[in-house]
């Protein structure tokens, strides 16, 4: 399998992260703010929609996704010290405020989000090696 490796550095490129981390899941205390670092990074499970249609195969991988040049943190519609809780992340869109600076959310299902704000985007997101078969292909109801 192959291992993704991608960097945002414009939201049209973040849209592309986006599509990728669609669906995943990880633990409230898999991310975290390094105020000092000026990063924000989280590690989570993502789901491989190429494995869907290129095998047929339902895949999870586990990545990183982190982002640099990030002033503040907020969380809302979660507790963030309930470490052990799991967030399904539904996409990660950016609203520009003052060019090239604005805000990176992180939209969870029922809710919750974390915005970040940043001088610039900038993301990176790795497979980190492990992969494993995916108990579900995740559905999303499309009525709303």
């Amino acid at each position: 399998m192959t291992e993704l490796k991608l960097i945002a550095l414009d939201a049209e490129d973040l849209g592309i992260v986006s599509a990728q981390v669609q669906d995943a899941v990880l633990r409230v205390g898999d991310m975290g703010f390094a105020r000092a670092e000026k990063r924000f990074a989280l590690m989570l499970n993502r789901f491989d929609w190429t494995s869907v249609r290129g095998q047929g195969k339902a895949v999870r991988k586990r990545a990183a996704l982190r982002f640099d040049h990030v002033a503040a943190a907020r969380t809302a519609g979660f507790d963030p010290d309930a470490r052990e809780g799991v967030l399904e992340l539904l996409a990660v869109t950016f609203g520009e405020t003052d060019a090239p600076a604005g805000t990176v959310t992180l939209e969870f299902a029922g809710g919750g989000s974390v915005a970040l704000d940043v001088e610039c985007i900038e993301a990176r997101l790795h497979d980190l090696g492990a992969a494993w078969a995916a108990k579900a292909v995740p559905a999303h109801d499309l009525s709303d």
